[in-house]
């Protein structure tokens, strides 16, 4: 090989190995890019969690609102991995929120380092059971602000690199409403909304959080089960179909708007009914609901858009309920799942599927199960996730609302 063809050979191999470290150092920059992905979105303050958290944090704390505030609160619940059912430990939850004036007012105990929290701040590690309780004060609103009542939550899990954020309002707050139309809701980590009850003069909202849950770049393997149906921790949506028979036969009415306070069960059924396995259900779900009276309703949603005729379908479901004798709960129906008019589009259900059983308490949703075969041991399962999920407070008011 002449000079020239050694040096454009030696030139070649140069290129080609440059072109190679190139390309190696682009893709390392866009992986370290990957692994650096902030979870959750970023979180202004909460950084503030580290600032003189304790070595040993306990599942229960108490914050100075507990003793100067003017409402006490009790926040308690559940901390749950992102299926809504695995409770999860040792996850650190820390707090924050306005006082009585609704200014994140100090004390001479606040570190200079977290003053822009203010003094009503701590931490709680749910437990092996996943159990946690807060002890603190009702928070006010801003002052001459339309931001509503709300206490901060920055989350952080064993085995996620960073905290990230969740925040939690009242339903009972007026300013709530226009929030929501204005922001939406984000319901990270669980519903964002929380709903109070009485004990005496102490308010008590129970609040699970389940890890994950709307947040961004959250990690999750990938998964192969059908999905149908909102999410374990979500609100069950308001929407309105149609009775053809029950308690308010004739009417639109909302089932979780009238009947939210305590357990309610919303069996959906759509393109591909399978009815000597509906009746089944429609009577164990009738026989549950007249065995706990108030304090469950049911509710039967047929919304099979093939062929679909209104009259028809409301004379179809009467008859099979005067057929059963059913006593407590309700058939309903919608023209699809996905009819945005009755707004039974927002239940998320998939058609295709033989059925999805929505199970909520207090308007949130505790359980859900897709294609459940109406069998002995899943009427059984039932029955023990009512009994399982009423908590400590199912009996207490609620406070009136104005």
């Amino acid at each position: 090989m002449n000079k020239i063809g050694l040096f454009l050979l030696l030139l070649i191999l140069f290129i080609s190995c440059n072109g190679q470290t190139n390309a190696k150092s682009q893709n390392q920059n866009v992986s370290e890019i990957d692994n650096k992905k902030i979870i959750g979105g970023g979180c202004e303050g909460c950084e503030l969690m580290y600032v003189e958290m304790p070595e040993q944090i306990l599942p229960e704390h108490t914050s100075l609102g507990w003793t100067e505030g003017k409402q006490k609160l009790i926040l308690t619940g559940k901390v749950f991995q992102l299926d809504g059912k695995t409770p999860a430990s040792d996850v650190i939850i820390y707090y924050w929120h306005t006082d009585d004036k609704g200014l994140y007012s100090s004390s001479n105990q606040t570190p200079k380092k977290a003053k822009e929290h203010g003094k009503l701040r701590g931490w709680v590690k749910s437990d092996k059971d996943g159990n946690y309780t807060i002890k603190t004060s009702r928070p006010a609103a801003y002052p001459n602000d339309n931001i509503p009542q709300h206490i901060h939550l920055s989350i952080k899990e064993p085995d996620i690199p960073n905290e990230y954020y969740a925040d939690l309002y009242f339903d009972d707050d007026p300013l709530y409403l226009k929030h929501k139309k204005k922001y939406g809701n984000l319901d990270r980590a669980g519903t964002e909304l929380l709903r109070v009850v009485l004990d005496s003069k102490i308010q008590i909202a129970e609040h699970n959080i389940v890890l994950g849950l709307n947040i961004p770049d959250y990690p999750t393997k990938n998964r192969t089960d059908i999905q149908s149906g909102l999410n374990i921790g979500e609100d069950q949506p308001s929407f309105i179909p149609f009775h053809a028979y029950g308690p308010d036969k004739g009417t639109r009415t909302c089932p979780v708007c009238k009947y939210g306070r305590y357990h309610g069960i919303v069996y959906f059924v759509g393109d591909n009914p399978n009815w000597d396995d509906i009746k089944k259900w429609l009577k164990q779900l009738d026989n549950e609901s007249v065995v706990r009276e108030k304090y469950l309703k049911a509710y039967f949603v047929y919304g099979n858009s093939k062929n679909y005729n209104k009259q028809t379908r409301h004379t179809e479901l009467d008859k099979i309920g005067k057929e059963l004798e059913l006593q407590k709960i309700a058939l309903t129906f919608v023209p699809s799942f996905s009819d945005t008019e009755s707004e039974a589009n927002l239940n998320k259900i998939n058609p295709n599927v033989e059925n999805t059983f929505i199970i909520y308490r207090h308007r949130t949703i505790v359980d859900k199960y897709v294609n459940l075969k109406p069998k002995e041991q899943n009427f059984k399962l039932i029955t023990e996730i009512l009994d399982k999920t009423k908590g400590n407070y199912f009996d207490f008011n609620e406070p009136k609302h104005e």
